[in-house]
């Protein structure tokens, strides 16, 4: 799989490079959009993460939602959901931030030339997917399609509502979204994602499968593209949910013989497919 590092200050693998808070664009109301200004540029494979720091108080994993061709600014999409991420979104524009990494390994875009590619994300997870529909749309001919199909709460609740007119617009690309509950407004179809996970316009026997999200969503819309024909070889996980550390040294990210840190957080389902609570 696809990686690509880059060097911390001084060669220290604990020691952050330094990031400058550019911009922060509100999602949702819990979710939002950190544009960095790294002081040289900065490169990783789409699926790669990073550890990103407030100087003084924490770090944390989070997968860049940028195009990875850019190397002079870095989108970070974060939901706030505990302490680090809570202060994250009370930042303003020209702080300083620490960025560690990139980490892991990322999605094998050579894997997937000539192929049709099946996106299923769910709510969040469509912030690492953005990186990964950015790397397709900007080498969209070496694939036969790309088909998304994302599923957020509620209308609300939908990441990138800007941007994704104009994903749905590309040649080759096919996305459709659902919302779990409507509002007066949505003409869309109403359920969980897996209910879009059909009719697909795609050759099974040529296509792979990629599936982010929340873990519950993930593990029925697994259940769902394995009910559909998909091998297991051909379906790509992102397992994110336990990472700590990013160097494989504390152990939380263990996932049988695997550090979902540096042996992921991509994985294809064959790889994890006899282990126990991958979801849990």
């Amino acid at each position: 799989m696809t990686e690509k590092h880059t060097c911390t200050l001084d060669n220290n693998i604990y020691a952050p490079g330094r990031m400058v808070l550019k911009d922060v664009i509100e999602e949702t109301s819990n979710i939002k959009t950190f544009v960095l200004e790294p002081e040289g540029d900065f490169s990783f494979a789409t699926g790669q993460f990073v550890e990103l720091s407030i100087p003084g108080v924490g770090e944390a994993p989070f997968t860049p939602s940028s195009d990875p061709n850019v190397t002079d600014e870095t989108d970070i999409t974060i939901m706030e959901a505990g302490r680090l991420t809570a202060m994250l979104h009370n930042l303003s524009p020209g702080v300083e931030l620490g960025v560690r990494g990139p980490y892991g390994r990322g999605y094998p875009l050579d894997e997937f030339e000539g192929k049709d590619i099946l996106i299923v994300g769910g709510g969040v997870g469509l912030a690492p997917l953005r990186s990964l529909l950015y790397a397709l749309f900007g080498e969209i001919d070496r694939f036969n399609s790309v088909v998304v199909k994302y599923g957020a709460r509620s209308p609300a609740d939908i990441v990138y509502k800007r941007l994704i007119p104009e994903w749905q617009a590309k040649d080759k690309v096919d996305m459709e979204l659902t919302v779990d509950k409507g509002d007066d407004e949505w003409t869309g179809n109403v359920g969980v994602v897996t209910t879009i996970v059909k009719d697909l316009p795609i050759d099974m026997d040529n296509a792979v499968c990629v599936v982010c999200g929340p873990p519950i969503m993930m593990k029925f819309a697994l259940l769902k593209v394995l009910e559909l024909g998909f091998t297991h070889r051909d379906i790509y996980l992102s397992m994110e949910k336990n990472m700590s550390c990013g160097l494989g040294k504390c152990g939380h990210c263990r996932l049988g013989p695997y550090y979902v840190c540096k042996d992921g957080p991509v994985f294809t389902y064959d790889q994890i497919e006899d282990l126990h609570d991958i979801f849990d």
